[in-house]
């Protein structure tokens, strides 16, 4: 009895000690006049660093959304995760995520504009001498800036990102719900990559085609991710989870099929903000709450690959 005690009294210390030893940073990155404003943890020097690319909306850097009610806090939830296998990481306030860059995004915001930010990230990293190497973690939207960006990069891993180009990707959920909307979603989008602007707008399709977002949009649209990734020349994980309700298993699945080199992981009830859940109702609760956990499948799966 008295070895078992000391050996949990052990274990306890041990875990006491390496949560001790994680060092947190507030770091600050700039694009110009953009700010980045992000958080660096790790525990040891001369380790691995990974650095995650954002998804789409005004994404922070713990994975939650101001005013949209996504608290789900996935990204702080992995950074402390893949800390305990001796990982650093870093994430930052995507630029729609601090109010301080608001009068620069009024002018012109551009997809090309992520794709540098994440440039300026990686760069700043390259410099400091306590990490040996990068890899990225595209997630969503990041999937494909990651892949733009990855030139300086060790690894890439794309995280539930789309295989399709966005007006692919639009014009096919508004035709599901609407075929004759899904016609003219298409037209308007022909005709802003041949023009530059859409004349007349149909009123249902304002909230996608509102003006402000015709330059991001006719930047984003000249990509197709199924045609990037295969310009990607360092090592490649393509993952999804089989609860994703956003990007399927079938992106994965066309990713990795322009990707034949790279490695290929479906994970069982892993939602698209990485949580792992059970029941098809706690799909969209997961995404308000950081009560859910992330999938410890996936943690283990990315450890792997960046220890290898």
């Amino acid at each position: 009895m008295l070895r078992v005690i000391a050996f949990i009294s052990t274990y306890i210390l041990s875990i006491t000690l390496t949560w001790a030893q994680v060092k947190s940073e507030a770091i600050l990155i700039k694009n110009d006049s953009i700010e980045l404003p992000g958080t660096l943890t790790y525990s040891d020097k001369d380790t691995d660093l990974v650095i995650w690319v954002h998804g789409s909306g005004n994404v922070d850097r713990n994975g939650n959304q101001a005013g949209l009610n996504v608290g789900a806090n996935y990204i702080k939830q992995f950074r402390d995760n893949i800390n305990k296998e001796g990982i650093a990481f870093f994430s930052y306030d995507k630029r729609t995520a601090n109010r301080n860059n608001m009068k620069f995004l009024l002018k012109k915001l551009t997809f090309d504009d992520l794709v540098v930010d994440v440039k300026k990230v990686i760069a700043y990293f390259r410099k400091d001498d306590r990490f040996k190497k990068i890899t990225l973690i595209g997630h969503s939207q990041g999937s494909l800036v990651a892949m733009l960006a990855y030139a300086d990069a060790d690894k890439y891993i794309s995280l539930a990102g789309p295989s399709e180009s966005i007006d692919a990707t639009i014009v096919g959920q508004v035709t599901k719900q609407n075929a004759e909307l899904g016609k003219t979603t298409a037209a308007h989008f022909k005709e802003l990559k041949e023009t530059g602007e859409i004349k007349e707008v149909n009123p249902m399709l304002l909230s996608i085609f509102a003006k402000p977002n015709l330059p991001f949009f006719k930047s984003w649209m000249q990509y197709d991710p199924s045609e990037k990734i295969k310009e990607v020349s360092i090592p490649t994980l393509i993952i999804n989870g089989d609860k994703d309700i956003q990007v399927s298993v079938e992106d994965a699945k066309q990713l990795h099929a322009s990707k034949k080199d790279g490695a290929l992981k479906i994970i069982k009830n892993m939602n698209h903000v990485i949580k792992h859940i059970e029941k098809d109702a706690d799909n969209i609760p997961s995404y308000r709450s950081p009560d859910f956990p992330i999938s410890n499948e996936l943690v283990t799966i990315i450890a792997m690959f960046i220890k290898q």
